[in-house]
């Protein structure tokens, strides 16, 4: 079964046309300041009009103040709402109450430690997303193009919703679905020329390979 799929980290109108025309089911825009992905929350809803209700409309933040998130949601009107940093179960729940919106938790995995963190916000989370754990000496929760050992995933429920994330791109993309199973898949620098570009042929090219690894030849291995 085809996977939910998020482009995420996008600023311009011909890469998110090419996203949702492509069949991305999530775009997502990056209310981050040290990110090459930032936008401004003016801009990112400029942006997102033309698309709004052909896909679902992310905002990602990084532990963000209300003051945040009152800006955001006036601006972009999200369908979602993404938190990475270190929001706590309580955090989310108050989120969730104050905005009406729903929540993705954010998880960066390294071990079979970090995924356990994850049951505390079962039934609080409307949904995770995991991805690696940053690299030394950079300042990015996620975007850094790397990933983690995804049979570590095999831990979780099955009823665990998540999208997984982290250096997903077209030569791995098929690998990864076929060992997860993945409800979900989130891909930023993946789809990218330099940090922060994204790039319309690897756009293509990265629906290309999911479409690939979602046939039955593919899923068969043979």
């Amino acid at each position: 079964m085809k996977p939910d799929i998020k482009i995420c980290g996008l600023s311009t109108a011909e890469t998110i046309d090419r996203a949702v025309a492509r069949g991305a089911t999530h775009i997502g825009f990056i209310f981050f300041e040290k990110s090459p992905r930032y936008v401004e929350p003016d801009i990112a809803g400029k942006l997102a009009e033309p698309v709004r209700g052909k896909a679902k409309i992310v905002a990602v933040t990084v532990n963000p103040s209300n003051d945040d998130l009152d800006e955001i949601v006036a601006l972009l009107k999200p369908d979602i709402l993404q938190l990475h940093g270190d929001e706590s179960p309580e955090r989310v729940l108050t989120i969730k109450a104050v905005y009406g919106l729903p929540v993705m938790k954010a998880f960066s995995v390294r071990t079979a430690d970090d995924l356990k963190r994850v049951e505390a916000y079962i039934g609080i989370a409307d949904r995770f997303l995991f991805d690696a754990k940053p690299p030394k000496g950079s300042d990015l929760p996620g975007g850094n193009g790397v990933s983690f050992d995804w049979s570590l995933l095999s831990w979780l429920d099955d009823n665990v919703d998540y999208m997984l994330s982290g250096g997903l791109n077209k030569a791995n993309i098929a690998e990864a679905l076929a060992m997860t199973k993945a409800p979900g898949i989130d891909a930023s620098s993946g789809v990218e020329s330099a940090p922060g570009v994204k790039d319309v042929a690897m756009i293509d090219e990265f629906f290309d390979a999911v479409e690939w690894a979602c046939q039955p030849e593919a899923a068969s291995g043979s």
